[in-house]
Parts: structure tokens; C-alpha cells; sequence
């Protein structure tokens, strides 16, 4: 038997079986209903911890492999809320992003001080699809993966991907179904394909 998971399109998307009663009008309107979702969703990159000296720099958090990438972005977008509808993220102009010892700092046009950095407080950061490089063959952004449905090899659903968590050693899914909730390590032993 072949052990891991997959993770396909959003539970929605996934046609019912036949006799389950389900109208066609419905799944279309679900569908749109995830497409226009999926485009108001920022896809989070990282978080704020901590002011950085005294000029304004932050300490981040980043939570994908190459936030040097981010360089070439003119923009963040900073809220408190993670799942915070686009609309109320705010748009800080992007000065410099530069690898500190283990760490990563940066700059936002307007904090050029020691309060104003930690006025941000610890938010998130991220920025609306068009505005990301694109992302690197079997890498994904976290917003991407948020809501796909999760099956086994052999086709049985377990739930939604929830949220990811960040471990150091790697990321975690928390899968929904219902009330129960699992964690699952996004790694390629477990996680088999991402359709």
C-alpha cells in the first residue's frame, strides 16, 4: 500500500459523485464563489518580530526559502490579521531586504526610526499575486495551498489544508475536517503531488 497524501483542488471544485443530489447551478456558484476568494487572498510571506537598530529596519521572519527574491518588489502590505480580507492590508513601499547573520532585515519606506518600527507591532507581510516572483518548480505559496482538499493514495478525503505552521525543520499543514484537525509535515514523503 502506498503511503502519503495528495493535494487537489479545493472541495468545491471536486464534482460530487452521481446521486448525491447536488445541483450543477450550485458547483458553479461554489466555484466562482473559490475563484474570487483565492484572488482577494495576499499570500502571507512572512512576519514582523522586531525592530532592527535604530533606523528603522525591521527583523522578519520569512516563511519561504528565498526572501532575498523579494528585492525587486516596490511594495509589502502589513496586517495584524493573517486571514484579514485584502482590502485592509496596508501598503508600505519596499526600501531594501538584505540578509543579516541567520536572519532577515528590512526596510519600509516612512519607519526610519526606532518607534516607528516598533509601532508596526508584530504583523504579517505579504503582497498580492501579481506583485510575487513567481515561484520556483515544486515550490508554492502557502496562500496557494490553503483550502485544497487533502486525499490519501487511495482516494479517501481527510479534510482541507487550514493553515500551515512554521517549524524550523519544515512546514506543517493542519488539515480540517470538521472538528478534527490533523498535522501533516509538508515534506515529499508525505505530501506525494500537489495538483
Amino acid at each position: 500500500v502506498s503511503r502519503g497524501i495528495r493535494l487537489v483542488k479545493p472541495l468545491s471544485e471536486i464534482n460530487s459523485p452521481a446521486g448525491t443530489g447536488a445541483p450543477a447551478a450550485r458547483n458553479t456558484a461554489n466555484k466562482v464563489g473559490q475563484a474570487i476568494s483565492d484572488l482577494l487572498r495576499i499570500p502571507v510571506l512572512g512576519r514582523i518580530v522586531a525592530p532592527f537598530g535604530v533606523h528603522g529596519w525591521l527583523r522578519v521572519h520569512p516563511f519561504g526559502d528565498d526572501p532575498e527574491a523579494w528585492r525587486k518588489m516596490p511594495q509589502w502590505w502589513l496586517s495584524a490579521d493573517v486571514d484579514a480580507p485584502a482590502g485592509s492590508w496596508q501598503a508600505h513601499g519596499l526600501e531594501a531586504v538584505k540578509l543579516h547573520g541567520d536572519g532577515v532585515v528590512a526596510k519600509l519606506a516612512g519607519i526610519d526610526d526606532r518607534d516607528a518600527s516598533e509601532a508596526l507591532g508584530s504583523c504579517y507581510f505579504g503582497a498580492p499575486r501579481d506583485a510575487l516572483p513567481p515561484p520556483a518548480q515544486d515550490e508554492y505559496y502557502w496562500a496557494d495551498l490553503i483550502g485544497l482538499a487533502v486525499v490519501n493514495m487511495q482516494d479517501q478525503p481527510l479534510g482541507r489544508v487550514k493553515s500551515l505552521i512554521e517549524t524550523g525543520a519544515n512546514q506543517v499543514l493542519v488539515v480540517a475536517d470538521g472538528e478534527r484537525e490533523r498535522l501533516l509535515p509538508f515534506v515529499e514523503q508525505i505530501v506525494r503531488t500537489v495538483d
